[in-house]
């Protein structure tokens, strides 16, 4: 194990205890909870199980979180933990699965290997996201893969002011700009051509959506710097998105500020599973497509 993640805590209980969530409203998730829950109770206590992912879990004494769903789930997880973070295992029911990265099929013996404390706990980078107006924070929220700012309706150009530690970097023309963690590194921002970031680093990616200039391209940069984006002449539906979520329409007299949160998400990792594995059966990496010609 890496000295450098946190220790296992559950080791010294006779029986941890789980928070149990999942996506409800998904077709295959009541009848995965009926067949995976004696599994969990076999080994752990289950103290709260939520598949709407709306219960306050703030003040939630748990060990672990078990997630049934996708990536999407992990995401809305996170959210609904906030600064009450426990390790969690996703059990994949969606589609690629960079995070819920355990197949149900798995789970039944995978599960116990993590009860007994065969894993890695893995803390990723999460952020602050808040809106400053006149030198004060009106909102802010907390998540686990990036920040964008999408230009809207009318859908012109929008000019994004960069500020990195309140010194202007650079003012991109673009349809919108992405400031992404490694965890995200592979969700919005590789889509607008950012670079895919090894999970557990602490690095925050600037990925400008198609850019007018050619020669702006992604930026890999220290999770300790502070990050400001500003839109003087926004759009009528200028926006900020947080994990894939509407959660504020810009003003020209805002700044957006993107900064390390003070909590940490952490997924537990079981034996088998590598960073590269899974991006090369997620990504559909195939080597030498010479082998494949004809076939």
């Amino acid at each position: 194990m890496n000295s450098t993640n946190p220790p296992v805590p559950w080791l010294e209980k006779d029986r941890p205890a789980v928070i149990l969530l999942g996506a409800g409203d998904r077709d295959n998730v009541p009848e995965e909870v009926k067949r995976l829950r004696p599994i969990i109770e076999q080994h752990a206590d289950i103290v709260i199980e939520d598949f709407t992912f709306s219960k306050d879990l703030s003040n939630v004494q748990a060990d672990m979180a078990v997630v049934l769903g996708g990536d999407g789930s992990i995401l809305r997880a996170a959210k609904q933990m906030g600064m009450n973070q426990v390790p969690a295992v996703g059990v994949n029911l969606g589609k690629l699965g960079f995070l819920a990265d355990l197949q149900p099929n798995e789970f039944t013996s995978c599960f116990r290997q993590v009860v007994n404390g065969a894993c890695v706990v893995v803390e990723h980078l999460m952020f602050r996201c808040e809106i400053i107006r006149g030198g004060d924070v009106t909102a802010s929220f907390l998540g686990l893969n990036e920040t964008a700012v999408l230009g809207g309706a009318p859908f012109s150009m929008l000019n994004v002011e960069l500020y990195v530690d309140a010194e202007l970097a650079t003012t991109y023309s673009c349809d919108g700009l992405i400031i992404s963690t490694p965890v995200g590194s592979t969700a919005h921002s590789l889509s607008a051509g950012g670079p895919i970031l090894r999970k557990n680093l602490q690095a925050f990616v600037i990925s400008p959506i198609s850019p007018h200039t050619l020669t702006v391209r992604p930026v890999v940069d220290m999770a300790d710097r502070v990050f400001e984006m500003v839109v003087r002449k926004p759009n009528e539906g200028t926006a900020v998105v947080i994990d894939g979520q509407v959660v504020h329409q810009v003003k020209g007299d805002e700044r957006i500020r993107v900064r390390r949160a003070e909590a940490t998400f952490s997924m537990i990792q079981v034996p088998g599973r590598n960073y590269y594995r899974t991006l090369r059966k997620k990504l559909g990496w195939s080597g030498d497509i010479r082998s494949r010609r004809g076939k």
